[in-house]
């Protein structure tokens, strides 16, 4: 899947706004792949995979396009 970086928070996790869908999804800094969680800006898009968490649906192997 494919979104846009919404939210990041400096404790090392942040949101995706994903496209076609109203509700944000959560990614840990431990999900990203290929690229640092300090590179990540706000806006950036990304490609995702979306998992069940223990709170709900959240993003993994999370890359920069």
């Amino acid at each position: 899947m494919t979104g846009t970086i919404k939210t990041l928070m400096p404790k090392g996790f942040g949101f995706i706004a994903r496209e076609g869908e109203t509700k944000d999804l959560f990614f840990h800094s431990n999900d990203l792949s290929g690229v640092s969680f300090n590179d990540l800006k706000e806006g950036d898009t990304v490609n995702f995979e979306v998992v069940d968490g223990q709170k709900g649906p959240s993003a993994k192997n999370v890359t920069r396009v």
